[in-house]
Order: structure tokens, then C-alpha cells, then sequence
């Protein structure tokens, strides 16, 4: 049931790790529930950065604007020679 804003989530934790929230929360001297929501915090905003860098990557894709594996691969394979190939575009 929702209150002031919030809801309970309930998950099962590995011990190792709860443990190591118990022991950030007694050296931060914050409460467990606090570094549980500056931890999920963290996570959605990466995969919120995760998720718009992949569909960016993918309108590139659609677009045509891709690098062939095989031109990568040249130039990966020309680096510490002689004559190095320049990036491909």
C-alpha cells in the first residue's frame, strides 16, 4: 500500500551483499533502506542513459550510418604496422 509517495518492494538478497549494505549503512551511518534507494536510484538513471544511447544507435543504424565489420577489422589489423590505415568512417 502506498504511503506518503512510497511503496514497499520486497527482493531476496544475496547475504554477501546485504551484509555489505549493513556495513555502508553503519560507516555512512545511514539507514539500510537509504542506501537501497540511492543504489536503485543510480541503476535506473544508467539504464535510462543505456536505453536512449541504444535506440540512438540504432536510428544511426537505421539511417544507414554503420561502419562494416570487415573495415574495422583492416584497420585494427593495420595498427603497429608500417602503414596504418586510417579510421574508418
Amino acid at each position: 500500500m502506498a504511503k506518503n509517495g512510497t511503496k514497499v518492494i520486497t527482493a531476496h538478497v544475496p547475504l554477501p551483499q546485504a551484509e555489505k549494505v549493513d556495513q555502508m549503512a553503519d560507516r555512512l551511518e545511514r539507514s539500510r533502506g537509504w542506501i537501497i534507494k540511492q543504489a536503485l536510484s543510480a541503476w535506473i538513471a544508467q539504464e535510462e542513459v543505456r536505453n536512449q544511447l541504444t535506440r540512438e544507435a540504432l536510428a544511426e543504424v537505421e539511417a544507414g550510418n554503420v561502419i562494416y565489420h570487415q573495415a574495422v577489422q583492416a584497420w585494427a589489423d593495420s595498427l603497429g604496422t608500417d602503414n596504418p590505415l586510417p579510421v574508418p568512417r
